[in-house]
């Protein structure tokens, strides 16, 4: 039984088109009527085109069936009419006959036929209407108000035999119920709406907001196009007419096909590709657009010569324009969702980018952005790398590929800043259609637009670290200059006390024993022993004397230069030092402050050695290289763990290499002995600056 429904469905929809088809033919060619292709595009083909939609994705549903009907029935209803009237002139029938004669039945047969089709189409209109969202009955009175209807088809049949005029039968045959029958069945919805919620029907009752503008609507349809029964089938109150009389079937057709695919309104839960439900409402509404600009132009043409209706016609298309473009772009956002369009999108990530110093942020951001604006099924961005962290970001479900790994991407987009690779973005297939070389476009701006924010990202972070670098530099130098001032104040009170309790207290009893030298010279006693004491006590103040000069600057350093101060105060270690200079470092005299640093690491460095390290043996190496002085301190002795030891001694020789714009390394372990190596900016002094210092 359900096989042969559809079968019949099937003929019914092929024979509408033939219909069409044929009416169209005819009617521009051979009758050269010209509203026939208004009429036909702006309310048969509308309503025709979303009824064979509905109805090829949900063949069992009534409402779409209904519609198609519908659209079958305008297209034969015209078919008929037209292929009559070239039936009367192609045999020159004369079908009219004198007034008070009686009927021809040829005549009256085919006005009967005519005026049912025009009956059926409007009874059609009402059950479809009246029965929505379901096509079902859900209450009693729908069925006898409904069924009662078709006993109008009894009209054309009868009226005429009661010697009604042909116009008037007309009239109350197709005029009058094609204006308001819509509207009844959209009061009739309303109705139903009303009683829904006490039968538990929520589903009808939904559409109470959507039911009452349009029974208004159509109602008013119905009232306003009584005015042109008074004005005839011409001029601009028969354009007006002709857009209210596509109205109930543009609105129908488009109403049904949105709602089949939002709102499941046909009952079915239907897949349906949201290209084809855009492209069939795209169909509707360009369909009506150009049937009404025809209209107004063959109405202009009435009145107007050629030339100026064909320009009427043009500033019609013109006109209808932006009410066509809102209408589609209504229907591209209903369908599709808010979509970016391609400008927006760029528009929308730069302003992202202007703020775009975190990458696990953006990452997602572009997904999203380039997976919603291009209607992309998935899209995943990989950001980072060269030093930067990695963020991934992902929109969309990636289908799985063989084996149960991700499937292939259809295209990719490295993110490239110079020769640096800083990201990939990988896309697959759109949702609907195929990628155009419009969306490869964008989606390569956008690739550039991420490489250079990731590149920004990778500034910024370079310059916190170097921020953060000069800050722990700054601290660390407030900290060496702290060391040094307390260090320079050991020293003096070092200086203090060795002048105070030793040579100070030497020359005293130097004094005292001058003293006594002479008082033993009055007496005339044997003062020589005690001039020989007093000139070695003299000799030993001299000794310390020179001693704690050296310790404060050697002297040999001063004169002779760091290669012989090393030499000199590696002669008087205790252990076997090794002393090894290039030979480019002889004579050369290098600034006084690199020079005393350099000798201070080495005798600090050496002191350290016959502290802690239990050493056998030392080397000391001096080079130049890169505009550098290089200088190294290399021992076999115990060595220490350079992480955890933070001696005094160390620092010091940090905060005075480091002072003079030179790098320290110290690289020593448990039982492997320590290395010292320090690199300081060579300074070369002339040798008249050299004189010029030694004198001061």
């Amino acid at each position: 039984m359900a096989a042969a429904r559809n079968r019949g469905m099937h003929i019914v929809a092929v024979c509408g088109g033939l219909c069409m088809l044929w009416a169209t033919l005819i009617g521009t060619t051979q009758l050269q009527n010209r509203y026939t292709l208004p009429w036909i595009l702006g309310s048969v083909l509308p309503c025709y085109f979303a009824g064979l939609f509905t109805w090829w994705h949900a063949p069992t549903s009534p409402v779409a069936k209904r519609l198609l009907l519908i659209g079958t029935w305008l297209s034969v209803t015209i078919a008929f009419r037209y292929s009559t009237t070239l039936l009367i002139r192609a045999f020159d029938w004369n079908l009219r006959p004198p007034p008070g004669a009686l009927h021809l039945p040829a005549d009256y047969g085919l006005q009967v036929l005519s005026q049912t089709c025009d009956l059926i189409v409007s009874i059609l209109v009402v059950r479809l209407l009246a029965l929505l969202p379901d096509g079902e009955y859900a209450f009693p009175y729908e069925r006898r108000v409904l069924g009662s209807l078709w006993g109008l088809l009894a009209l054309p049949a009868l009226l005429p035999l009661t010697g009604m005029s042909r116009l008037t039968v007309h009239y109350v045959v197709f005029y009058y119920p094609e204006a308001w029958l819509p509207g009844l069945g959209a009061a009739l919805l309303v109705l139903r709406c009303l009683r829904a919620p006490a039968a538990g029907r929520r589903d009808i009752a939904a559409l109470l907001p959507f039911a009452v503008p349009g029974a208004v609507l159509l109602l008013a349809r119905g009232a306003s196009r009584l005015f042109r029964t008074w004005q005839g089938e011409q001029g601009m109150l028969y354009f007006v007419g002709a857009v209210l009389g596509a109205l109930p079937y543009v609105a129908m057709a488009l109403a049904i096909v949105y709602a089949a695919f939002r709102h499941r309104l046909l009952g079915v839960d239907l897949v349906i590709r949201r290209t084809a439900v855009y492209g069939s409402l795209w169909i509707i509404i360009n369909s009506w657009y150009l049937g009404m600009a025809l209209t107004l132009g063959l109405t202009a043409g009435q009145y107007l010569p050629v030339g100026l209706s064909l320009f009427v016609a043009v500033v019609a298309t013109a006109l209808f324009q932006p009410l066509r473009a809102r209408l589609n772009a209504l229907a591209e956002r209903h369908v599709f969702g808010k979509r970016l369009s391609r400008f927006e999108l760029l528009v929308q990530f730069g302003t992202t980018l202007e703020h775009a110093y975190d990458l696990g942020r953006l990452a997602p951001r572009l997904a999203t952005g380039l997976h919603e604006g291009l209607n992309l099924q998935w899209v995943r961005v990989r950001l980072g790398g060269d030093g930067l962290p990695v963020s991934v970001g992902e929109a969309g479900a990636r289908p799985a590929g063989a084996g149960g790994l991700p499937g292939e991407p259809l295209g990719e987009f490295p993110l490239l800043y110079g020769e640096d690779v800083l990201g990939l973005i990988e896309y697959g297939p759109k949702a609907e259609g195929r990628c155009t070389p419009e969306d490869h476009d964008i989606g390569e701006t956008l690739a550039r637009s991420a490489a250079l924010a990731v590149h920004n990202v990778r500034l910024a972070a370079e310059l916190s670290a170097r921020v953060e670098e000069v800050q722990r530099q700054a601290a660390e130098l407030d900290a060496s200059r702290a060391r040094i001032v307390h260090a320079q104040d050991t020293e003096r009170r070092r200086i203090e006390r060795r002048l105070h309790d030793g040579i100070q207290q030497e020359l005293v009893a130097l004094v005292a024993k001058l003293a006594l030298a002479r008082s033993c010279l009055r007496r005339g006693g044997d003062i020589d022993a005690a001039l020989t004491e007093m000139q070695d006590d003299a000799y030993r103040v001299i000794d310390e004397l020179r001693e704690l000069a050296h310790g404060i600057h050697p002297p040999i350093l001063t004169d002779q230069g760091l290669v012989a101060a090393v030499t000199s105060c590696a002669r008087r270690m205790p252990i076997p030092v090794t002393v090894h200079s290039e030979e480019s470092l002889g004579g050369v005299r290098f600034a006084l402050d690199v020079e005393e640093s350099a000798f201070y690491l080495v005798s600090e460095a050496l002191t350290n050695v016959l502290k802690h390290a239990a050493a056998t043996h030392v080397a000391i190496r001096m080079a130049r290289g890169g505009g550098r002085l290089l200088v190294e301190v290399r021992d076999d002795g115990a060595g220490f763990p350079t992480e955890t030891t933070r001696g005094s001694g160390l620092t010091g020789m940090r905060d005075r290499i480091e002072a003079v714009g030179g790098e320290l390394t110290i690289t020593s372990g448990p039982g492997t002995g320590t290395v010292i190596r320090a690199r300081l900016l060579e300074r070369v002094r002339q040798e008249k600056q050299v004189r010029e210092e030694t004198r001061a």
